[in-house]
């Protein structure tokens, strides 16, 4: 029986160690894109900057400057779409959920899951559909293809799914722990 045990046993760890891998290589590039957001909103910062400079000083315009600072704005909302939801940021009325019974507040948790992972998954697959559309014409001032504007989309709706399905299915022990929830921790001990 216990040589049983063992066998049943082995198919479930290559495949914890897969999902854990995948998991690893998600928050590789879950990273690298909270550090591309950083960059992102540094750029929008100069290049609004520059256009105020340009206008009150120089007396000229920057032709480019709105675009580029729309297209950015754009990444920027869907990339904190996903963080948002990954780090628990998003709104909640908690003042009637926390007089549910335990069992109730669950059941809500996971139709919220449900909900966010299902405008996850819309923006992912909608998301591929507008490029697709929108890659043939160009942006007006930097001639860009004005796919570009839209490219956060299917990102952040990966991520947003990808989070939200972790937690409906119980399976947040694969998200690492943020620098604050483990401060937390080591305060509460």
């Amino acid at each position: 029986m216990n040589e049983n045990n063992n066998v049943a046993e082995r198919p479930e760890k290559p495949k914890n160690k897969v999902f854990a891998a995948i998991t690893s290589a998600i928050e590789w590039i879950y990273r690298i894109l909270v550090q591309y957001s950083k960059f992102v909103l540094l750029v929008i910062v100069v290049v609004v900057s520059a256009q105020v400079f340009s206008r009150k000083v120089l007396h000229s315009s920057i032709r480019w400057s709105e675009e580029v600072t729309l297209v950015l704005m754009v990444w920027m909302a869907f990339i904190s779409m996903a963080i948002g939801v990954r780090e628990k940021l998003h709104i909640a009325i908690e003042m009637f959920f926390n007089k549910l019974p335990k069992p109730a507040q669950k059941v809500f948790n996971a139709v919220n899951n449900l909900f966010v992972a299902i405008v996850g998954i819309v923006l992912l697959v909608y998301g591929i559909i507008l490029i697709k559309y929108t890659s043939t014409s160009t942006l007006p001032a930097t001639k860009w293809p004005a796919c570009t504007l839209y490219l956060m989309l299917p990102v952040g709706g990966f991520f947003i799914a990808y989070y939200s399905l972790l937690r409906l299915f119980g399976l947040e022990r694969y998200i690492p722990k943020t620098k604050e929830e483990t401060e937390e921790q080591e305060s509460d001990v």
